[in-house]
C-alpha cells in the first residue's frame, strides 16, 4: 500500500479527498496546514510515497513546505493543489521541484489518475529500462539512483520527471526526441500546460549538463529536443 501525505486546510475537501484515496487503497495522513504537513513528513516513523500539498494554507503555505522537503528529499513526488491558475504560480511550483500541479476545482478521478501515473514512474519495477546507467560526455547518469555524477565527484539529485526526461533524451542521443512522445509518456497528456511544464524541466536539465561543455540539449523547431555530444571543433 502506498502512503500519501495530504495537506489541505479546507476541512470538507481534505476529508473527502482523504476518504476517497483510502477507498482506492492508499494510506493517507491528513494535515490541516503546512506546519502539520512538515511535522508529519519529518516524523521518524513516517515514510510517504507522494505528497499532495495545497498551496494556500495557514502557518506555512504549500510552496514553503515543499521547499523544506526538497532541502533533504529530492525524490518523493510532490503534487500541488491550488485555486490559482496564473502561469507564474505554475512555474514557481515546478521550479521548486513539483511533479504535477492541479488547479481547483478538479475531479477526484483525475487526481487519482495523476497520482497513479506518478507512482508508476517513480517505483522501480522489472519493466523499468534495462539500461540503468548512461555515460554522456564526462557525466554518468544513474537512472535507478536518480543521480547525475561528474568526474570530480559532484552529484546532482534529480526529480522523478527530470530522471524520466533525461532517460528518454539519452535513449535517443543524437536523435530527435519528439515533444509529443515525451509528454504522453511522462506527463500522460500533451496539452499546452504540460508542454510548458516540460520546457521548465528541459531548462533545468540544460543547467545540470553545463558541467560538461560538450553536452547540449538542442531545440528541434516544431518537433522536440535532441541531446548531442559536441566535438572540440564544434565548441570552439
Amino acid at each position: 500500500m502506498h502512503n500519501i501525505l495530504l495537506a489541505e486546510d479546507d476541512h470538507n475537501l481534505g476529508q473527502i479527498l482523504s476518504e476517497y484515496l483510502e477507498i482506492k487503497g492508499f494510506g493517507v495522513t491528513l494535515a490541516r496546514d503546512g506546519k502539520e504537513a512538515l511535522d508529519a513528513f519529518f516524523k521518524e516513523d513516517n515514510v510517504f510515497d507522494i505528497c499532495i500539498l495545497d498551496v494556500m494554507m495557514p502557518n506555512i503555505d504549500g510552496f514553503t513546505a515543499a521547499k523544506e522537503i526538497r532541502k533533504i528529499d529530492k525524490h518523493t513526488p510532490i503534487v500541488f493543489l491550488t485555486a490559482k491558475s496564473m502561469k507564474e504560480d505554475r512555474i514557481e511550483g515546478l521550479q521548486i521541484g513539483a511533479d504535477d500541479y492541479m488547479t481547483k476545482p478538479f475531479s477526484m478521478e483525475e487526481l487519482l489518475l495523476r497520482v497513479q501515473a506518478i507512482l508508476r514512474r517513480t517505483i522501480i519495477t522489472d519493466s523499468s529500462p534495462a539500461l540503468r546507467k548512461f555515460n554522456i560526455g564526462e557525466l554518468l547518469f544513474d537512472y535507478d539512483a536518480q543521480l547525475l555524477k561528474s568526474n570530480n565527484g559532484d552529484e546532482t539529485k534529480l526529480t522523478s520527471k527530470e530522471t524520466e526526461l533525461l532517460r528518454m533524451l539519452c535513449e535517443n542521443k543524437n536523435q530527435t526526441l519528439e515533444r509529443s512522445k515525451a509528454l504522453n509518456e511522462i506527463w500522460g497528456d500533451d496539452n499546452y500546460f504540460n508542454a510548458r511544464s516540460m520546457d521548465v524541466y528541459v531548462t533545468k536539465l540544460r543547467k545540470y549538463l553545463r558541467a560538461d561543455a560538450h553536452l547540449k540539449i538542442l531545440n528541434v523547431h516544431g518537433t522536440g529536443f535532441k541531446l548531442v555530444e559536441l566535438d572540440e571543433s564544434s565548441i570552439s
